[in-house]
């Protein structure tokens, strides 16, 4: 909001938010992590995606794979560790769509690194938890997130001394090569990607023997050649229409294309008759997930590295075929489908796990997800930033990766890697299989809405795997049943786990559905009565989705999910 005081536009406030999250979230993310950006300027006409996914590194093959004994890429450590794509995709939206100075968007994240802020309660947890670790094994996380040796309190004041020097280095160094906004952007990536930054990530992979999830220490493959020759990609967003909206999502090197296979297949059903919350309801939309999260599985890659039949996988013809394997009981397995006639795949791999009696922090390793694991508690992960402004700029941005628990912090610059190879397949000829150079597919996944040419809806959540589901059922509120967008962060939230997880150790449930217990008993029987194995979670515990957007009015709208009350909604 101060951007937008100082005279920054939707695109600037985006940005220093996203900045701040990795200073005051870092167990969510960090300056080293992914982002998945959407952003739309009514001059540009459609709306643009800009990849934030690194790729995985040169020197980082199956072969090599191999010779470690692995099946399964760890979801810790330094092997899974790509290049770091969040800084660069954010001075990409700076200096296309932004208007601010680096130093502006820079202010908020240094002083909050510099002078503290409260410890979230998830944060000091999460210290304290890998604090064994951190003293043992991983000396710079504990040099970063130890206060003399002992995890912090929850609510104290935190600060990030060796992040804020980071960040003001950068910034000094782009403000001595060019007096221009454009240049300083332009000198920020090349210090990060070139400079000092890059050199320090090599040294310290280089150097570094870092236990991981295997419980075994092994180097990384990640060099600062491969952060020199990375430039993060601006390209046209993918669309489909659904009744009077046109949807975008990034491309098949994220997940995002799963929300346009549910919107397809859900198209020939009638929704709002069916009753929101309703076992119908739920039912068809799980049973849909499954069908559109099959295909992502068996067929969503990098596109640069595999021919992703992405038209196939949304035709009309495609989809009525597809729609008609929706039944009245739960389907009992993934069905992907056969694009184009071509045969699909779906690897599968067993993934370490600690032996009895391991310590604690390894067990939490063995678990790829950012959040401490516990047995009761409902998962979350991930960050998301949406700002839409009176011009109608608009944009949702879903950063993560690069969290504390991911990596061992390097010293000197106060943040770790990012583990988002864990994501890849340690097979030949799957897309989503590893491959030097090769993106991993993400998690990450925002959304962009227009009606009548103009941008109405920007949307995003943190979850996983379950992101383009939480969503759906937002934008299923707002669309079918009228809903203010507040209103439609609060309905009943639920995902199917069919779906293999994305993060180590790819946990499923054939015929596993999560709910809210706030659902209808009269709809929990009857999901049960169908096959469903329904699992009810605690109320307002399943995703945080926030929402900016236009009304038909032409009122900047704005919504933020009660759930874990991190989500914020402000407008001027």
């Amino acid at each position: 909001m101060a951007m937008l005081d100082r005279g920054g536009n939707a695109f600037d406030a985006a940005v220093a938010a996203a900045f701040v999250l990795q200073v005051v979230e870092p167990h969510l993310n960090g300056p080293a992590g992914d982002a998945s950006i959407l952003a739309y300027a009514p001059a540009t006409g459609t709306p643009k995606a800009i990849c934030g996914q690194g790729p995985m590194p040169a020197g980082a093959s199956l072969a090599r794979f191999r010779e470690l004994g692995l099946t399964q890429i760890p979801g810790s450590g330094l092997l899974p560790a790509t290049v770091p794509g969040v800084f660069g995709s954010l001075m990409l939206l700076l200096a296309e769509f932004g208007t601010r100075s680096l130093a502006d968007v820079l202010d908020a994240a240094i002083g909050y690194a510099d002078k503290g802020f409260p410890l979230l309660p998830e944060v000091a947890e999460a210290i304290s938890t890998l604090a064994p670790l951190f003293r043992t094994e991983w000396p710079g996380s504990g040099a970063t997130y130890l206060c003399a040796g002992a995890a912090p309190a929850a609510g104290v004041r935190f600060r990030n001394p060796a992040l804020a020097r980071t960040f003001r280095r950068i910034l000094a160094e782009a403000q001595a090569a060019s007096t221009t906004r454009e240049g300083q952007i332009e000198a920020a990536h090349k210090s990060f990607y070139e400079g000092f930054v890059a050199e320090s990530v090599d040294a310290f992979v280089r150097r570094t023997e870092a236990i991981d999830a295997t419980g075994r220490r092994h180097r990384g493959f990640l060099t600062g050649q491969d952060l020199a020759t990375w430039r993060p990609q601006l390209d046209e967003a993918l669309g489909c229409r659904y009744r009077s909206y046109d949807v975008f999502k990034p491309g098949p090197w994220s997940q995002g294309p799963v929300f346009l296979q549910q919107l397809a297949l859900l198209e020939g059903f009638e929704l709002a008759d069916m009753g929101l919350d309703s076992a119908e309801y739920l039912h068809t939309l799980t049973e849909c997930a499954k069908l559109a999260f099959a295909d992502r599985e068996a067929w969503y890659g990098d596109p640069d590295h595999y021919d992703v039949p992405m038209a196939a996988l949304l035709s009309s013809q495609y989809t009525r075929a597809r729609r008609e394997l929706v039944r009245k009981d739960a389907a009992e397995r993934l069905r992907p489908g056969q694009p184009d006639g071509r045969t699909p795949w779906m690897p599968s791999a067993e993934a370490h796990q600690p032996q009895p009696g391991a310590d604690a922090w390894l067990t939490q390793l063995a678990s790829g997800v950012p959040t401490i694991v516990q047995a009761t508690a409902a998962r979350g992960d991930t960050c998301c930033v949406t700002a839409t402004d009176a011009a109608g700029n608009t944009v949702a941005i879903v950063p993560s990766g690069g969290w504390l628990k991911s990596s061992p912090a390097i010293a000197e610059l106060g943040f770790g890697l990012g583990t988002r190879g864990q994501t890849m397949w340690l097979v030949e000829g799957h897309p989503n299989a590893l491959a030097p150079g090769r993106r991993p597919r993400t998690t990450l996944s925002p959304t962009v809405v227009l009606r009548d040419g103009q941008a109405c809806l920007a949307f995003g959540t943190p979850g996983g795997d379950r992101q383009d589901q939480w969503t759906l059922e937002f934008f299923l509120g707002v669309v079918e049943f009228g809903l203010d967008t507040q209103a439609a962060t609060e309905t009943l939230a639920f995902h199917c786990d069919a779906v293999p997880a994305s993060f180590t150790p790819r946990e499923s449930r054939p015929r596993g559905l999560t709910v809210e217990r706030d659902c209808p008993i009269e709809a929990v029987e009857e999901l049960r009565r169908r096959g469903h194995d329904l699992v009810l979670a605690p109320s307002l515990s399943l995703g945080r989705v926030c929402a900016t957007g236009v009304s038909r009015d032409g009122f900047i709208t704005a919504a933020a999910s009660p759930r874990g009350r991190h989500a914020y909604a402000a407008i001027r």
